[in-house]
């Protein structure tokens, strides 16, 4: 029973050493290619949106959400990018990230014409390796909140794109962030081994769909 025991803890142990250190090398990694400041990013053809709810549970604004649509909106009115890719959950008639999206960034001035959709971005592996397999993307800005994106450009990055990545606001000091950075050590030893070990590939692929820029 002892050696079960030591057994049992010594693995929970090993466990949470390479969840830490797995997280640790991801930031590590990611820093170098992620920005804050609009007039520090460099200018690329395309920005990846990587969706999330517009709403919380109990029905509040998901101000994730809100941020990710404001810094796209930012960085296309600043000229950083030519076209917008939303790419979200759209599994149920009833739940539509990508949809809520596109509306709200027309709303805040992006020409509809220059949004595209990625209804299949079930997960970040899937948004990210679709945004080349599908749309052509490679050379591309990603946006969403810094512990999400450090996540998404080491994907990008273990797929051989060259994408970077600006922060969206985030909700420092609430339970809401609490959660989300908690569960992102979980998230970040599933993409290591998505990536690494299980060679995951997205839930759907398809053909080809082309994105109009601005000219």
């Amino acid at each position: 029973m002892v050696h079960i025991l030591k057994w049992i803890l010594g693995s929970v142990l090993f466990t949470v050493i390479a969840m830490l250190v797995v997280y640790m090398l991801i930031s590590k990694q990611s820093e170098p290619n992620i920005y804050k400041r609009i007039d520090k990013v460099p200018a690329k053809k395309a920005a990846l949106v990587l969706g999330t709810a517009k709403y919380m549970i109990g029905g509040g604004k998901n101000y994730f959400y809100t941020y990710r649509i404001r810094a796209a909106v930012d960085l296309f009115k600043a000229g950083k990018v030519k076209a917008i890719v939303v790419s979200g959950d759209n599994s149920t008639k009833y739940y539509n990230e990508t949809s809520k999206m596109q509306k709200d960034l027309i709303k805040a001035g992006v020409p509809s014409r220059y949004i595209t959709l990625d209804p299949f971005g079930l997960r970040t592996l899937d948004s990210v390796v679709r945004a080349e397999a599908i749309f052509d993307l490679k050379d591309y800005i990603i946006v969403s909140q810094k512990f999400h994106l450090e996540r998404a450009l080491f994907i990008a990055k273990a797929k051989g794109q060259k994408a970077i990545g600006f922060i969206a606001k985030d909700i420092p000091g609430t339970m809401t962030a609490y959660r989300m950075k908690a569960r992102e050590y979980f998230a970040r030893a599933k993409a290591f081994l998505d990536v690494y070990i299980l060679h995951t590939m997205p839930k759907y692929d398809g053909k080809k769909e082309k994105v109009n820029y601005k000219q």
